[in-house]
């Protein structure tokens, strides 16, 4: 939106004190991701000490430029327009004939080459050096653009993670999936430049509870299949195949289902309708059919659910990430707006209680960062770390709990900083807002979620390594050793309250050793309130401000 030299002096008055929009920003100048990215890599030189000091040098080169891309205003007003402009399902021709095609806003598009472009869903595959950090910091700036359009990119870095591992896929379709493209055109893949991958699971009768699916796989040939049944949510329809389950005899299996079959006819895969959801408007949310479609199989029969848990470890990387940045985001505006503000003679930054609360958000952000870059490491590490391998998989959805929990209530209170305008949909903040519920959800919701972490600690190897990274905490940081204490004496207590002492712990040893973390533990283990800002007077407010508005 055009606000080039706006006019200030109307007919019955002239309009003051508003403040100024923010402007281009270069996001890794922000001194809250440039630590959790840099204490992040740090953390992996230290469990993987051959790892060259050039690869991480490249890593961090990447994420400069995208956040210099990122954090431009015209960029970040895409989101605006492609969320104003929501997707259209076209499920015939003007002849009648069946063809399922989403019309979708120029800005997404534009938005979806950006991010796959400079390899958000690519980079942790292409440069596996530090590549699943680098991915959570893109993906983090990437929320300051549109969460919706983070959806597809996400899923198509998730799937990638299952189809290297099977023959067939890593063939037929990882190239498409990697290559730092984006080619929106409605054609079979071998006819495009690139690829996206989405997955269709649930189902109206089951939700979570997978093994509740109908839909059935009807035996082709070898792998192959036709499937019939439906599924409730399925995002980014526009995708060029999907990893989808169904039940054949041996079990629910996983499969990979193409939008075109291998003879290049529409593969019958039916878009019922589009979801009227409560934000992320952007992306198209759809209720499928599948009416014969091709498909063919991914990983053993039966097997289904142990296949896609790889990907949704790797979705829930991204709920972190995103909505670690979409936090910050939110945060940074509200810094900006209350710098310019004034209200009873002083500007409301340096009002004494604003400044409570400003701060208190920004610490928020600050450790959900900091724990969302900790999980990355986990990952890149995964691979020749035993012991950080184990951890992922409870740490996790430790932080999936914690950070999506948290992002509503950031939000919401980042929204009040601005007063009435923060209501007002131009401003960007009712947009966030709508959104913030969502990374909660998708997943695994909280229930899901916690009793997950529970479920991986019934594994005795994961179990060590969560003991032996808890204790190692609990005699690195004294002033969190009764809480590691706690966790370690009761792994059975409610797993809710269990997730949310963990993740509270995690995410005061990611955050670098000084006065933020300090700050942390103070605010959420020794003085813990119930509302932003209460405790405040108890940390440094001046740091916490400055490191959220200084750099902009």
């Amino acid at each position: 939106m055009s606000d080039f030299h706006p006019r200030s002096t109307l007919a019955t008055h002239d309009v003051s004190n508003q403040p100024a929009a923010l402007g281009d920003v270069s996001l890794m100048s922000d001194p809250a991701l440039k630590d959790a990215v840099n204490a992040a890599f740090s953390r992996l030189q230290s469990a993987m000490p051959t790892l060259a000091a050039e690869k991480i040098a490249a890593q961090n080169t990447h994420i400069e430029a995208f956040g210099a891309l990122a954090g431009r205003e015209d960029i970040r007003d895409l989101g605006r327009l492609a969320d104003e402009n929501p997707p259209k399902l076209n499920a015939f021709n003007a002849r009648g004939q069946r063809i399922d095609e989403i019309e979708f806003h120029p800005a997404w598009h534009e938005l979806m080459a950006l991010g796959l472009k400079n390899g958000v869903s690519s980079r942790a595959w292409t440069h596996p050096d530090g590549g699943h950090i680098t991915h959570g910091a893109l993906m983090a700036m990437m929320a300051w653009t549109d969460g919706g359009v983070c959806c597809p990119i996400s899923m198509t870095y998730a799937v990638t993670s299952v189809l290297k591992d099977h023959d067939w896929t890593a063939d037929e379709w990882l190239s498409r999936v990697t290559t730092n493209d984006y080619d929106p055109r409605v054609l079979p893949a071998v006819q495009k430049t690139a690829a996206i991958m989405g997955m269709a699971m649930t189902e109206k009768q089951g939700g979570s509870d997978l093994r509740a699916n109908t839909t059935r796989a009807h035996a082709l040939g070898p792998d192959e299949v036709e499937l019939t049944g439906h599924k409730w949510f399925c995002s980014a329809p526009m995708c060029d195949a999907f990893l989808t389950l169904a039940y054949e005899d041996e079990g629910l299996s996983c499969f990979l289902v193409p939008r075109w079959k291998p003879d290049g006819r529409r593969n019958p895969i039916e878009i019922q309708r589009l979801k009227n959801k409560m934000g992320d408007r952007s992306n198209a949310s759809s209720e499928i059919e599948y009416r014969g479609a091709w498909a063919k199989r991914v990983g053993p029969a039966g097997r289904g659910i142990p296949t896609i848990i790889v990907m949704a470890h790797h979705t829930r990387y991204d709920c972190i990430t995103g909505s670690a940045g979409a936090m910050r985001k939110s945060v940074v505006m509200a810094a900006n707006h209350v710098a310019q503000r004034t209200a009873f003679q002083r500007k409301l930054i340096d009002q004494p209680l604003m400044r409570h609360v400003l701060a208190d958000l920004a610490l928020e952000s600050e450790a959900a960062l900091a724990l969302a870059m900790r999980v990355g490491t986990s990952f890149d590490a995964a691979e020749k770390h035993a012991h950080e391998a184990a951890l992922s998989r409870v740490l996790t959805p430790i932080a999936k709990y914690w950070i999506c929990k948290r992002q509503p209530a950031v939000v919401n209170e980042a929204l009040e900083c601005f007063g009435g305008i923060g209501f007002v949909e131009e401003v960007g903040m009712a947009r966030l807002y709508r959104a913030a519920p969502l990374n909660a959800i998708w997943e695994g919701s909280g229930n899901v979620i916690a009793l997950d972490i529970q479920r991986a600690l019934g594994d005795e190897t994961i179990a060590e390594a969560f003991s032996t990274e808890i204790s190692r905490i609990g005699r690195d940081i004294e002033t969190l050793k009764p809480l590691t204490d706690w966790i370690v004496q009761n792994k059975d207590a409610d797993p809710r309250l269990f997730a949310e002492r963990a993740a509270i712990i995690f995410s005061a040893d990611a955050l670098p050793a000084g006065p933020v973390r300090d700050a942390y533990i103070t605010l959420r283990l020794m003085a813990p309130s119930h509302l932003w800002g209460a405790s405040s007077n108890q940390i440094d407010c001046d740091l916490l401000v400055d490191r959220a508005v200084g750099w902009i």
